[in-house]
């Protein structure tokens, strides 16, 4: 379970924000604390640096020994935000090896957040990647690399004849990733590409998680989280709990929208727990706590979906191989034509069994419809027991803060 620095502070780093941040990390029951994007040299916003990867001394004079041993003493694990294969022209990199730039002939492809990419495939520039990277790793005790990726290779060639470089900078990427592994084993490494745009099977070979989208809008990432589960399993999606406003699409929701969603992936937190009121941080460590005790079941069970005959409500869950327990959420994505709904189908369980069908904290705690349907009510206090096929089941009007578990 992580908590990641970026839409707490973005560019904004000191190890004293920091490591209150991971005091409340540590406090609603966080796992890992990641580093993301600004803590190498010149990087106090996102126009320059890339490609120096050298811990900033003006910002960590120190190193990141000072955070690192308060995160650690903690009982947290360590991760670091990586972006090797691109560069800003505005770097030390760029200005020493601009031959090292993917580019066609004389000309750079344009600019895409004042990024160009590198020639992975160079002997000279993965070189130059496996020594920093390797240097870091061995530096300093990190458990975990989120290695990103945030533009799209545009017009790659290879200087300075301006040859097709694509196929053989993604093998060197591949293989960078690979002797990055071989020396270090421990570290488990995340693909964040723009947000999803790097999700393919060369790379989970190679890695332990990937990242879905940059938005953890948690509307936009119902339907995110839905597609990408076609193929990716809960245990491999990345999914945040952000900021109340999301900055990617302006909007606002709760926490239990937020974290009800995350619940389904591999979840996590990625906002600036320092302005949470107490019952908000306390809503949020149960949310923690829930995915920890259910996780053994969400990453191990059968995604399954159920469509509704009302367009508005989204059925999803995760069934255990063995059928003797489930956890499904029943989602408003918009206002529901019926008021309470009908029935709705649970998929997957055993028609020779009885489950007992009750709310999971905190979840428990409806508030999303005026006329909840009858079964809830029971549910939230000693149980209902209902006589479940994948025929019947019970019906809810509720956002996706209301989670059913069967057993």
């Amino acid at each position: 379970m992580i908590v990641n620095t970026w839409e707490a502070v973005y560019f904004d780093q000191d190890l004293d924000t920091l490591s209150t941040l991971a005091d409340r990390a540590a406090r609603v029951g966080a796992e890992r604390f990641v580093l993301d994007d600004g803590w190498f040299r010149g990087r106090r916003d996102d126009t320059a640096g890339l490609g120096d990867w050298f811990v900033d001394e003006q910002v960590w004079p120190d190193g990141l020994t000072p955070l690192i041993a308060h995160v650690r003493g903690l009982g947290l694990q360590f991760g670091l935000w990586v972006e090797p294969e691109a560069v800003n022209p505005d770097s030390d990199l760029a200005r020493a090896h601009p031959d090292w730039i993917l580019a066609t002939g004389a000309r750079l492809p344009p600019l895409s957040r004042s990024e160009q990419l590198l020639d992975v495939g160079n002997p000279q520039v993965s070189a130059y990647l496996l020594e920093r990277l390797d240097s870091l790793l061995t530096q300093y005790p990190i458990d975990y690399l989120k290695w990103d990726l945030n533009r799209d290779i545009v017009d790659g060639g290879r200087s300075p004849g301006g040859e097709p470089a694509v196929h053989r900078n993604t093998v060197a990427v591949y293989a960078l990733l690979d002797e990055i592994r071989r020396r270090h084993p421990s570290v488990e490494i995340e693909s964040c590409a723009g947000g999803g745009g790097r999700i393919d099977v060369g790379i989970l070979e190679r890695t332990d998680r990937v990242w879905a989208s940059d938005s953890n809008d948690p509307l936009e990432r119902q339907r995110i989280q839905r597609w990408t589960q076609l193929l990716i399993p809960p245990e491999l999606m990345g999914a945040h709990v952000g900021a109340a406003r999301a900055h990617t699409t302006g909007r606002t929701h709760s926490v239990a929208f937020a974290a009800g969603t995350a619940l389904f992936g591999h979840f996590g937190l990625e906002l600036d727990l320092g302005t949470l009121s107490e019952p908000e941080l306390q809503e949020v460590a149960e949310w923690v706590d829930l995915y920890r005790r259910l996780r053994l079941l969400l990453h191990s069970g059968r995604v399954v979906r159920s469509d509704h005959p009302d367009a508005a409500l989204w059925v999803h869950g995760v069934v255990a191989q063995d059928r003797s327990e489930a956890l499904f959420a029943v989602v408003a994505m918009d206002s529901t034509d019926t008021q309470p709904p009908g029935l709705i189908r649970l998929p997957g369980l055993d028609d020779d069994r009885t489950y007992q069908m009750r709310l999971q904290p905190p979840g428990d705690r409806l508030t999303a419809t005026r006329t909840p349907p009858g079964w809830v009510s029971a549910a939230m206090g000693q149980g209902l027991g209902l006589q479940c096929r994948d025929e019947s089941s019970a019906s809810t009007a509720c956002k996706p803060r209301n989670y059913i578990r069967a057993r």
